[in-house]
């Protein structure tokens, strides 16, 4: 025998423009997350199970894996850009939300290596380029005169060198070596958070 819902069972109404939005959002968060355990290989299938969708909503808003990993790096790329304009931010308060993206998202470190194309297409080259000079631009307002890494390249240099140091089978693991790493390079780094976290 057939059950057919009763109206107070029914499936609420579909938020249209609001859900979409919390979809995308739940979708890079979980990105996010796969990512730093599984690297950039990591099935989509999986992204939108632990973003709580269907697959068919992932492929409504990321059409294929490379758009996925996109929109991580400029989330966090926008994250990082937000910290640095903060009211009252600092060098040492911009660092720890880059460090806490470098420990959470093994994407976000490729992008701060733009010169090594590994064989991607010049289009995609171009834009991590662009991407690492916008965090560079976020941190280098915050150097004071003098700063030990104010030289032309210096500063990138130490991300760079910092990020080579994330390695880990966890996050806590992956924060300890990035803390470590700048405490080596003589570099203050603020509590490790997202924005605004």
């Amino acid at each position: 025998m057939t059950q057919h819902p009763t109206p107070d069972e029914r499936r609420p109404a579909n938020d249209g423009p609001k859900a979409a939005a919390r979809n995308r959002a739940a979708l890079i968060a979980a990105a996010r997350e796969v990512y730093a355990e599984q690297g950039l290989d990591a099935p989509l299938s999986g992204i939108a199970r632990r973003a709580g969708v269907g697959q068919g909503v992932l492929y409504r808003h990321f059409p294929d894996r490379a758009a996925v990993a996109d929109a991580v790096l400029e989330e966090n790329v926008r994250e990082v850009e937000q910290a640095g304009a903060a009211p009252g931010a600092t060098l040492a308060g911009v660092l720890g939300v880059l460090t806490w993206h470098l420990t959470e998202s093994a994407a976000f470190i490729g992008l701060l290596h733009p010169d090594r194309t590994g064989g991607r297409p010049d289009d995609v080259h171009a834009h991590a380029s662009a991407l690492s000079e916008r965090v560079e631009r976020s941190l280098r307002v915050h150097l004071g005169d003098g700063h030990r890494l104010g030289a032309s390249d210096d500063l990138m240099l130490a991300i760079a060198m910092v990020s080579g140091a994330v390695t880990g089978p966890t996050r806590e693991e992956r924060e300890r070596r990035a803390l470590a790493a700048w405490r080596l390079l003589g570099v203050e780094v603020g509590p490790v958070r997202p924005f605004g976290g």
